[in-house]
């Protein structure tokens, strides 16, 4: 028997069949999220929310229309649920129509096999039945830990969770449910003296880690434990000195390099950014299609990829919203640039491959070429015995600041701290590290990248991306590697 879901999109695909659509799609989403914050010993904020609704996508003489609504209740058929799929189908196919009289350049879609399947992803403690005292407490715990003393100004402790169910149809006969869980948290210090502010966060800045995962996520993290250092950290970078500025050999810590993958190599491979189909908001690219197989990106130890199927990472999943099966792709090897992300439709028109990297925001966004997980490799090396190889440099952690330009070349990243290198030897704290290069020639000064034993997927919840602007989770697995010769300087 067929479920209330498959029959709505049903109704929707035999519609638009009927108005002689070349190629139609619908999305069926449910979005929940949960979101607690706590501030200086009180509850900050706290928000449950739910979105329910389709997107509808029609080709017509090789044009796109894409519509979409809301529901008030769920996606039974009924009278009223007819009418609404009547109109937003009636305003996809007239919004393809219309714009195929003028757009001289008709779609391809690359040839997809039609795929039945059901996935969940792993959550083996459903966070949205852990009851909300149970949260409140470890997150004003973490908060009060957070204050190991007077400078500690401000204690800040964060929860969220969200879970998308979605079902993907089309009329070339794919029918794909998915339900994804997502789960994060984290603390930040800030502390004041002096006429200093200085913070320190954990695990990540920007409220912490987030995980294709459930509540188990949350109790790893240990926040409560992990806090007074966090606070202590933050009081050592008040008496701290300014960085000192010059070119530094840097160790950067995995949860910088994270963001460095992201904006320096993740948006810079997005097709639509090198077409120019993506500009006017985010950027562009300064990738061609012609550097493919033959652009030295970085270093040989750099070997990025694209990986949807890692377990627990934010960017993971089992389709895309076209229904392209999730993959794990070379982006770089051994520096050399070897791939892009790609969708059906620039895939064929430029003898690629789809990656299956279109993704929407929700049901009422039309999908766009977004990143996965686009992960740094491990190397060999184990982090003590790099820090012990470096006679002069700095350690990097945490993202305080970051800025690169539209093109993804010159860009310039502050963190939270930095510690002196020293003839092998962790050093003193510096406050107000900033450094800066241009992306070629940064990955190209890569010469060694800590193993696996240090590598993780950290998860980044909020990737914008088009216009208007859609937010993505995306994820990064990165260990802790080491730049020669990088300019370095003291921020504000």
């Amino acid at each position: 028997m067929k479920t209330d879901r498959q029959l709505f999109a049903d109704q929707i695909l035999n519609n638009l069949q009927l108005k002689k659509a070349s190629y139609a799609d619908v999305r069926l989403e449910e979005l929940t999220s949960k979101n607690i914050a706590t501030k200086d010993g009180i509850i900050e904020a706290y928000s449950l929310s739910s979105s329910l609704g389709f997107g509808v996508r029609v080709l017509v003489n090789g044009s796109w229309g894409f519509a979409a609504s809301f529901l008030e209740d769920d996606f039974s058929l009924n009278s009223k649920s007819k009418k609404l799929i009547e109109k937003i189908c009636k305003k996809a196919y007239d919004l393809a129509y219309a714009s195929s009289l003028f757009n001289k350049t008709k779609t391809k879609l690359y040839p997809l096999k039609p795929i039945k399947d059901t996935y969940i992803s792993e959550a083996v403690i459903d966070p949205f039945t852990v009851k909300d005292d149970k949260i409140i407490s470890l997150l004003l715990q973490a908060d009060k830990n957070l204050r190991v003393n007077k400078k500690i100004k401000i204690s800040q402790a964060f929860f969220g969770t969200h879970k998308l169910e979605k079902t993907f149809a089309s009329t070339q006969g794919a029918l794909i449910n998915q339900t994804i869980v997502f789960t994060g948290a984290g603390t930040e210090a800030t502390a004041v003296d002096k006429g200093e502010v200085q913070n320190r966060s954990y695990p990540n800045s920007f409220r912490g880690q987030f995980r294709t995962q459930g509540w188990e996520m949350v109790e790893k993290l240990d926040l409560l434990n992990h806090a007074p250092l966090v606070g202590e950290e933050a009081c050592k970078l008040i008496e701290a000195e300014n960085c000192p500025e010059g070119e530094f050999d840097l160790i950067i810590d995995g949860n910088q390099l994270a963001l460095q993958v992201h904006e320096s190599i993740g948006h810079a491979v997005e097709f639509d950014r090198i077409l120019g189909l993506e500009a006017s908001f985010a950027g562009t690219s300064f990738l061609d299609l012609k550097d493919l197989n033959t652009l030295k990106y970085g270093s040989d130890k750099v070997n990025i990829t694209a990986d949807a199927t890692l377990k627990g990472g934010l960017g993971s999943f089992a389709y895309d919203d076209e229904g392209v099966p999730a993959k794990r792709q070379e982006i770089i090897t051994n520096g050399l640039l070897k791939g892009f992300l790609t969708s059906r439709q620039t895939a064929a028109e430029h003898n690629l491959e789809p990656t299956g990297a279109m993704r929407a925001e929700s049901w009422q966004n039309i999908p766009l070429i977004r990143m996965t997980n686009i992960n740094l490799e491990p190397g060999n090396w184990n982090l003590n015995d790099l820090i012990k190889d470096t006679k002069k440099g700095l350690f990097l952690s945490t993202n305080r600041s970051w800025s690169i330009d539209d093109k993804r070349v010159n860009f310039q990243f502050g963190t939270e701290m930095a510690r002196e290198i020293k003839n092998g030897k962790l050093g003193k704290y510096y406050k107000n590290p900033v450094y800066s290069g241009t992306t070629v020639n940064f990955w190209q000064s890569c010469d060694a990248v800590c193993n696996a034993s240090h590598w993780q997927i950290w998860g980044t919840p909020n990737c914008g991306k088009g216009e208007p602007v859609q937010t993505m989770h995306v994820g990064h697995g990165t260990a802790p590697a080491r730049f020669l010769k990088v300019k370095v300087f003291a921020g504000k």
